[in-house]
C-alpha cells in the first residue's frame, strides 16, 4: 500500500542531512546490504540467545520470508509479531519486509483482549509468537479476527486456540536462503508499532520503507557515530520504537553488532550481560538507570567496555545522572524521542550537554515551539513542540479522526508537550499541554513537582500526578519509592512536603504522599501512571 499523498516528503529535513532513497526501495537493505559491504563473516548478533554472522542473520531473514510466502499472503498483508529478544526477532521482522509484508511489533506484556483488538485492527491472518507467551493466543485473543496460523519461536507449540500451528525450528528447514527484495516503494508501507493507549485504544502508527534509513542518517550519525567495531546493548526491547533503533536499525547500518537480551532485564542479568559479551554501547531510561546504580552488586560490576550510555522517554534527573557517572565514569546523553517520529529528534551530545535538558535539534529535524494560537514563541518562552521530519509516521491506521489531531498541515506532528527553549537551542520539557491543574486556586505543574521530588537525597524515584476529590476539586498526590527501607512515614511525608514549599512555592506541595517498594512500570520501562492511579 503506497501512502505517499498522506504526508509530504519533500522536507527541508531531509535537504540538510543529503537524504536521497530511490523511489524503488526496500527497508531490508538494512540488513542485507552487509553482504554487498563484505560484513558476511563479521559479528551481527550476540547474547544469551546465541551469535549470529550477517551471512547468517541474512540466509535466516530470506527463509522467513519464504516461509511467509508460502502460507498465501499477499503483498502488504500484516503479520504480527510477538517475540522476545532473541535473533529470530530480527530474522522474522527482515524475512518479512524483504518479502514485502508488514510486521507489527507488539509488546509482549499485551493481555488477550487487547492482543485481539491488534490481530483485529491490523487485519493479521499470520503471527509469529515466543513459545514462552504462545498462551496469551486463547479464545479471547482469537475470537472475530483473521487470525489462521500461528508460527511459535524458541520452543514447544504450548497451549493455544490457532490450530495452524508450526514449530519455527523445524518449519524453516526446507526454505532457501536468498531471497530477491519485492519491489516496494520508498513510501510503501514497511511496519507497524502501536501507541500505548493512554486514551481509549491504542493506534496503529504507520511506518514506510525509508523511515528506518532517515532515522540512522539523522540521529545516528550525528550523535551516535557508530563504527563497526561497536556493540550495542539497548535494554529497552525491540518492540520499543526506541529499542527498536537502538538494537536493531542503527548497528545494522554500519556494519556493527548488537547484544539482545531476552527475558526481565534485572540488574544482576544486565551486569552480567555486559561483563560477558563486552557491549561499547549502551541505551537505557531513567527508570533503569536509577534501579542499576542502586542495586546489589552495581559497584563490583565492569563497566570498562562502554564508551557512551544514552537515555530517553523520561526526564533524567541530576540524582540519576551523578549516579551513573560515580558508578561508570560516563555522563548519560540524554534525548527525546517518539513512536511516530519512529526515534529521536532532540538530543545532547557528547561533546555538548546540558543536564535536565532533552537536548539540541537532531539534523533532519525541524523544531517549532507554539502557543496555543499556533503562534511561534521565543526563547525563554514556553510553547508547544511540533517537529517535522522524513521519518514522521502518515497515520494512524483506521484513525482518520487522531490521525487529523496530531498530523497537521504539511506534515508537521502536533506532539502536544510543552517545551521551553533557551538561547543555546537547548529544550526543557516543561509538561503535557493538558496537563495543568489547579490547586488552592493556583495552576500547578505535576511534572514539576515530581522534578522537585525526585531531587531530594532521600527519594528513589517517584511520580507525582493530579486527582479529583469527592467535591470535584483537584489535589495532588505523590507517590514515592524511599533510598531506605526503613523509615517513618510521617516524618517523610512532612519532610519531603516542606521540601517542595520551600524549593518552588508552597501551594505547590503534594497533599497526599504514598510510599512503596516500587513504582509499576510499561513495558517500555516508563512508568506506569494508568497502573499508579488504580493503586
Amino acid at each position: 500500500m503506497t501512502i505517499s499523498d498522506a504526508v509530504p516528503r519533500d522536507n527541508p529535513g531531509a535537504r540538510e542531512i543529503g537524504f536521497a532513497i530511490p523511489e524503488t526501495y526496500n527497508a531490508s537493505r538494512i540488513l542485507f546490504d552487509n553482504l554487498a559491504a563484505g560484513h558476511g563473516e563479521k559479528l551481527a548478533l550476540t547474547g544469551p540467545g546465541g551469535t549470529r554472522n550477517y551471512a547468517q542473520l541474512c540466509a535466516e531473514a530470506a527463509q522467513w520470508g519464504h516461509g511467509f510466502q508460502s502460507l498465501g499472503l499477499k503483498r502488504g498483508d500484516r503479520i504480527l509479531m510477538f517475540l522476545d529478544d532473541t535473533p529470530a526477532y530480527p530474522a522474522a521482522f527482515f524475512g518479512a519486509v524483504r518479502a514485502g509484508f508488514v510486521p507489527l511489533l507488539i509488546n509482549t506484556l499485551t493481555p488477550p483482549d487487547l492482543l485481539q483488538f491488534y490481530l483485529s485492527d491490523a487485519g493479521a491472518a499470520v503471527a509469529v509468537a515466543e513459545a514462552e507467551f504462545v498462551s496469551r493466543f486463547n479464545a479471547e485473543a482469537c475470537r472475530d479476527t483473521p487470525l489462521q496460523t500461528l508460527i511459535v519461536s524458541n520452543g514447544g507449540a504450548g497451549s493455544h486456540a490457532v490450530q495452524n500451528t508450526f514449530a519455527a525450528e523445524q518449519w524453516l528447514q526446507g526454505f532457501p536462503t536468498d531471497l530477491p527484495e519485492a519491489d516496494t516503494g520508498r513510501n510503501d508501507m514497511a511496519f507497524w508499532m502501536y501507541s500505548s493507549g493512554s486514551t481509549g485504544r491504542p493506534k496503529g502508527i504507520v511506518h514506510l520503507q525509508h523511515d528506518m534509513a532517515y532515522t540512522e542518517q539523522s540521529f545516528a550519525r550525528s550523535v551516535l557515530k557508530l563504527t563497526p567495531d561497536d556493540i550495542c546493548f539497548s535494554v529497552p526491547k525491540i518492540y520499543f520504537a526506541y529499542g527498536f533503533g537502538n538494537a536493531i536499525t542503527f548497528p545494522f547500518a554500519v556494519g556493527a553488532a548488537t547484544l539482545l537480551l531476552p527475558g526481565q532485564p534485572k540488574p544482576a542479568t544486565i551486569f552480567e550481560a555486559i561483563e560477558k559479551f563486552r557491549p561499547s554501547v549502551f541505551y537505557g531510561l531513567p527508570t533503569l538507570y536509577t534501579s542499576l546504580t542502586k542495586a546489589e552488586g552495581a559497584s563490583a560490576a565492569d563497566f570498562s567496555s562502554l564508551r557512551m550510555a544514552l537515555s530517553a522517554a523520561e526526564v533524567l534527573s541530576a540524582e540519576v545522572f551523578n549516579g551513573w557517572k560515580s558508578l561508570t565514569g560516563l555522563e548519560i546523553i540524554e534525548g527525546l524521542g517518539s513512536t511516530e517520529v519512529l526515534h529521536i529528534y532532540l538530543s545532547n551530545r557528547p561533546e555538548r550537554k546540558k543536564l535536565g535538558a532533552a537536548g539540541l535539534r537532531v539534523p533532519g529535524y525541524e523544531i517549532l515551539l507554539r502557543d496555543s494560537d499556533g503562534r511561534d514563541v521565543g526563547d525563554n518562552e514556553e510553547g508547544i513542540l511540533w517537529v517535522r521530519g522524513d521519518s514522521n509516521t502518515p497515520l494512524y491506521w483506521n484513525r482518520p479522526d487522531r490521525s487529523a489531531e496530531t498530523i497537521r498541515d504539511g506534515g508537521w506532528i502536533y506532539t502536544g508537550d510543552r517545551f521551553l527553549r533557551d538561547a543555546d537551542g537547548f529544550h526543557f520539557f516543561r509538561g503535557r499541554a493538558d496537563d495543568l491543574i489547579k490547586i488552592s486556586g493556583q495552576w500547578v505543574y505535576p511534572l514539576e513537582v515530581e522534578l522537585c521530588l525526585a531531587e531530594h537525597p532521600d527519594v528513589r524515584e517517584c511520580a507525582v500526578y493530579a486527582a479529583e476529590l469527592p467535591d470535584r476539586r483537584m489535589t495532588l498526590k505523590a507517590v514515592v519509592v524511599m533510598n531506605q527501607r526503613e523509615f517513618d512515614e510521617g516524618c517523610a511525608t512532612k519532610t519531603l512536603q516542606d521540601y517542595v514549599k520551600a524549593k518552588l512555592l508552597p501551594y505547590k506541595y503534594p497533599r497526599e504522599i504514598r510510599f512503596i517498594a516500587e513504582l509499576p512500570k510499561t513495558g517500555t520501562g516508563k512508568i506506569d501512571r494508568q497502573a499508579l492511579m488504580r493503586m
